[in-house]
């Protein structure tokens, strides 16, 4: 009897092992409704590894009626699908006949991916082989012959079994899958060459060959495992950032019944209509209304401001906002995967797998190298077949040619610049996550700044605490110590304690103690010097921050922000660079036209959602542009992804951190060009070791070709090369100054006056 679910599937994966697919009843109730009679369908695909499995699979789907389009995500392994029509597509099938297993996407799914764990097996091995054989190689070159040499080949041949067997079966697997159905992929060549190598080698040593090749073919997997681990690790990092977006929605909340009943629910299942009851210090859950409560809450996701946003009823509030001060009752006005938050979860995936369709130098280069390399080998054999009808001297020649080729200098020219300029700009305190990141950086003609935490400290600072009265700043400094809001944050920091008979939190408005007969109210000049215990100042009418005693003001604060260390510096040196500067916020015009004066910024644009800066930055890229992002919050992260390269400040939110490229660690904002100076003279130098590479190979090959290349000839050559290409790379050592090591000033003032109050 069957156990699969009616109109289910069954499919074998990679290890033969059957698994069922999901039917078109779960396929349509997993599926999100975009308008329009559109769809769309979020598929994980573990399998897809490299550009080619893209392509293949998005233009397969393509071809599929009622597809309207096919997206796949490398970083997340995850392929998007939007169809239309009552009927869902086969596109489950279509995966399956090309190899791929998928399953639909499970957002709550957290599982432990081996596959890090198992490439770094496999790079351990392959490593601890090829440097054991190579030794054994060294020996047989300085003129190990007859029985002592056999024994170091066969011993060789030992050595690499394991080797080729575990750290090989990666790439073996890959091409086997694709071979099967009927399609190539980046596995398929060095599974080819490997195996000839090994084949050959294998051949020599059993018939007292003077020549094998086993150090050849294991140390190509563990130079290609190695840059396939660090591949995988900035991948999954990009995923680390979508991830911990997610973990900022609330797990569920307490839904208040009709009868009056309370019962908590996973956020999954809160649906609209649903009334919420939201306590302070809890993140709102799903976007809504508020019906019930005041209080202030912290809206930097949405906006990206730290300054709190005082909420009353009838106000909205989206998914991820924290409640600051008092308990809110909400009404659910949308599903948690229609909530804001869920929409800045797509808007980074989105962002990131458009991203992945960068195409790095290396890819390029070997897109075109391999092909050219094999069939250089392949005609070699046949020419020698042709003059010399001896299939073993053609054979031994045309792996010859494939061993001088192993792309040693090649694959050097490019990551090698990459380690030199990482650790210039480590030096300078300025982390780089891969390679791919200083190409695109040197590539750039626009720089998009975010205002608040970037361009700014972004942090309130009390800056006429001089001017008041100690006996006073202690008071309000004991008061502060009572409440989360950043004003009250700074005030504390600065006072001593001191006891009160009571004190009370009034969201909105202030804080109030009570001591000695007195009333003390600390927050809006408005509720301040008002007896009653709500204050009738309104929301437009606070004034500023004042402390009160019995209604009477006696102390006044006053708050800015600052303008981030040689912020004016680092703008005018990128358009010294010709890279043009704009400021995107979502602060208000007033506030960013203040700062971009200062900056001498003449474009910019505020009071921007999320969505709104990716919008932003997708018109430029359309346009022809290609931009750097720089920002701290986390309503930033969709943009940092969105954008051709981004950095973030070391200040920034974790997530920010993950989405970035860059990230900068002191607080000099000089460290922007630098790292843009640094990443054009590497450019320059990648360019240059290409040259060298393919210079060298148009000296080696011909000589391979005639015949007269033995592994210590192939050995020198390759060394030579790849010293060559190092040396290059060690220019870079001496590039810049060291701007970003000084010691940062106390900061410039924002010009930009007074900050918004707490309202």
């Amino acid at each position: 009897m069957s156990c699969c679910a009616p109109g289910a599937e069954m499919a074998l994966d990679l290890d033969g092992v059957a698994s069922v697919l999901p039917s078109s009843q779960e396929i349509r109730l997993a599926s999100r409704s975009l308008g329009d009679d559109l769809r769309q369908t979020d598929l994980s695909v573990p399998t897809v590894h490299c550009a080619a499995c893209i392509q293949a699979i998005e233009t397969a789907l393509a071809k599929l009626h009622r597809v309207e389009d096919a997206r796949v995500n490398l970083s997340t392994k995850r392929v998007s699908v939007k169809w239309r029509g009552d009927e869902v597509p086969p596109f489950v099938a279509a995966l399956g006949r090309l190899g791929y297993q998928a399953h639909l996407f499970d957002p709550e799914a957290d599982e432990s991916d081996k596959t890090l764990s198992e490439l770094i097996r496999a790079v351990a091995v392959a490593g601890f082989a090829a440097g054991n054989i190579m030794l054994l190689s060294v020996s047989v070159w300085s003129g190990a012959e007859g029985a002592t040499r056999d024994l170091f080949h066969w011993v060789s041949a030992l050595i690499a079994i394991p080797a080729l067997a575990f750290a090989g079966g990666i790439f073996f697997r890959s091409a086997s899958n694709a071979l099967r159905h009927g399609r190539m992929n980046m596995d398929v060549p060095i599974a080819v060459g490997v195996s000839l190598a090994y084949a050959m080698s294998l051949y020599e040593t059993i018939n007292h060959g003077d020549h094998a090749y086993f150090d050849a073919s294991v140390s190509l997997l563990f130079f290609l495992l190695i840059g396939r681990t660090l591949d995988y690790v900035m991948r999954e990092r990009a995923r680390t950032a979508v991830k911990g977006l997610s973990r900022l929605a609330a797990r569920g909340a307490l839904v208040l019944r009709g009868d009056g009943a309370r019962d908590y629910l996973p956020v999954g299942e809160i649906e609209p209509g649903m009334q919420l009851l939201i306590a302070a210090g809890e993140r709102i859950p799903v976007d809504g209304k508020i019906i019930r409560g005041t209080s202030d809450l912290d809206c930097s996701l949405v906006s990206g401001e730290s300054t709190p946003r005082n909420a009353v009823p009838d106000d909205t509030v989206q998914a991820g906002i924290l409640n600051l001060t008092g308990p809110l009752t909400i009404v659910a006005t949308a599903a948690a995967r229609d909530s804001f938050l869920a929409e800045m979860v797509r808007l980074m995936e989105a962002a990131e797998g458009g991203r992945a369709q960068y195409r790095r130098i290396a890819d390029r280069v070997s897109a075109l190298y391999a092909p050219v390399v094999h069939l250089t080998a392949f005609v070699t054999f046949l020419g020698w077949m042709a003059a010399t009808g001896d299939w073993h001297r053609a054979m031994t020649i045309a792996i010859a040619v494939l061993i001088i080729t192993c792309p040693c200098a090649l694959g050097l020219a490019v990551p090698i610049v990459q380690v030199v300029a990482a650790r210039r700009l480590f030096e300078n305190g300025i982390m780089v996550k891969d390679g791919s990141a200083m190409e695109r950086l040197a590539t750039i003609d626009r720089a998009v700044f975010d205002k608040t935490g970037t361009l700014t400290h972004g942090q309130a600072r009390l800056v006429n605490a001089a001017s008041i009265d100690p006996a006073m700043l202690a008071i309000a400094a004991g008061m502060a110590a009572h409440s989360r809001h950043p004003y009250s944050k700074a005030i504390a920091g600065l006072g001593g304690r001191h006891e009160f008979d009571a004190v009370s939190e009034h969201p909105g408005f202030g804080i109030e103690a009570k001591a000695a007969g007195s009333i003390w109210r600390l927050g809006r000049r408005g509720w301040a010097g008002w007896q009653a215990p709500t204050g009738s100042g309104g929301r437009d009418g606070d004034g500023g921050t004042v402390l009160a005693k019995d209604g009477v003001f006696v102390a006044t604060f006053e708050f800015e922000d600052v303008l981030r260390a040689d912020a004016r510096a680092a703008i005018e040196r990128l358009n010294d660079t010709q890279v043009s500067v704009e400021m995107l916020s979502g602060d208000t015009e007033a506030s960013c036209r203040n700062v971009s004066g200062m900056l001498g910024i003449d474009d910019f644009v505020p009071s921007l959602l999320p969505s709104r800066k990716v919008e932003r930055i997708d018109t430029m890229a359309k346009d022809g542009h290609r931009v750097l992002m720089v920002g701290d919050g986390l309503n930033d992260t969709p943009a940092l992804s969105a954008a051709h390269v981004s950095m973030a400040p070391a200040t920034a939110a974790d997530i920010g951190r993950n989405a970035a490229d860059f990230v900068f660690l002191r607080e000099s904002l000089l460290a922007v060009p630098l790292a843009l100076e640094v990443s054009r003279k590497a450019g320059s130098l990648i360019r240059q070791n290409i040259v060298i590479a393919i210079v060298y190979n148009a000296v080696a090959v011909p000589i391979a070709i005639l015949g007269h290349v033995t592994p210590l000839i192939a050995a020198i050559a390759m060394s030579a090369s790849s010293l060559l290409v190092i040396a290059n790379a060690l220019r870079l050592q001496g590039l810049g100054a060291d701007p970003a090591a000084r010691t940062a000033g106390p900061g410039k003032r924002s010009g930009a006056g007074q900050l918004a109050q707490p309202s």
